[in-house]
């Protein structure tokens, strides 16, 4: 499939750069937002807005979905209603959010069962990789060859991970990896605040080692700066907590360290930092003050 007819819906953290890669690399896009607002810079750069979901699926041949669960794609795909084959029949639906596998599973058996092509194509990144095209993306599905070219602009790889839901599954232990990771190195700048340490020499220090990565440069960068501005937020991490404890448990399986992380994001939430940078979990971490 070539970069032509390509509908984008969801323009939300992760969704606004990735669909305006899609526009700058010269693909016709056609966008659409619940908050109509968010399409306003996709226009600017070259893209259509439509005034509804079936206007993306009428004006695309293959419509990328980045929405926040389960619920909101229901509702986009008008699933379980007379509307759903007549939106997707004879397109490809690429679902590049993160959703429970077992529901990825079944709404590939449904869009198939209307006509149409299911993908699903998680990917791994923050807001920053999202805007320098720098995710990495996972797939999974009966045939994911022609929408590779849609991928490209925005991931620096794409792992076929075979069928559906394998690319879900993947994405999960990769979350499994980076919630524990940035949790664990929120809970060493809270022991370092207990001893009254020099934050920003522990950051270096940890910059300089062999555990540094990107990932704890940002955010032990916004740890010692106290500055959560979203790249991933709490709430979608704890969401992504809940899919990977109740992945583990789905095959009698109970993993200590995700599980008390999720509590802390959960924590975090109650504390009102769900709309903050995860980095911000450190916040629960520290417990009373």
């Amino acid at each position: 499939m070539e970069l032509s007819r390509v509908g984008f819906i969801g323009l939300g953290v992760m969704g606004r750069p990735m669909a305006l890669r899609l526009v700058r690399a010269g693909a016709p896009v056609t966008v659409w937002n619940r908050t109509a607002a968010k399409c306003d810079e996709l226009v600017a750069a070259g893209a259509r807005a439509a005034a509804d979901p079936a206007g993306v699926f009428a004006a695309s041949d293959a419509v990328v979905l980045m929405l926040a669960d389960e619920r909101a794609v229901d509702e986009v795909l008008a699933r379980g209603t007379a509307d759903f084959p007549r939106l997707v029949a004879g397109r490809s639906v690429v679902q590049m959010g993160t959703v429970a596998p077992g529901y990825s599973q079944a709404l590939e058996a449904d869009v198939t069962a209307a006509g149409g092509r299911y993908v699903e194509a998680p990917v791994s990144g923050s807001r920053g990789p999202a805007e320098s095209g720098d995710l990495v993306a996972m797939v999974a599905g009966a045939d994911v060859n022609p929408v590779l070219p849609l991928l490209a602009p925005m991931s620096r790889e794409v792992f076929d991970c075979g069928a559906v839901p394998q690319a879900l599954l993947t994405k999960l232990a990769v979350n499994h990896f980076l919630i524990t990771m940035v949790t664990g190195l929120a809970e060493a700048f809270a022991f370092a605040e207990r001893y009254g340490l020099d934050a920003a020499l522990l950051a270096r220090i940890l910059d300089a080692g062999p555990m540094a990565s990107r990932v704890s440069r940002a955010k032990a960068s916004k740890i010692v700066a106290a500055d959560f501005t979203v790249e991933a937020s709490v709430a979608d991490v704890a969401k992504n907590a809940r899919l990977v404890v109740r992945a583990a448990r789905d095959r009698g399986a109970d993993f200590p360290l995700v599980s008390t992380c999720l509590r802390l994001y959960e924590d975090a939430l109650r504390r009102g930092r769900g709309g903050l940078d995860m980095a911000a979990v450190v916040d629960a971490v520290r417990g009373p003050r």
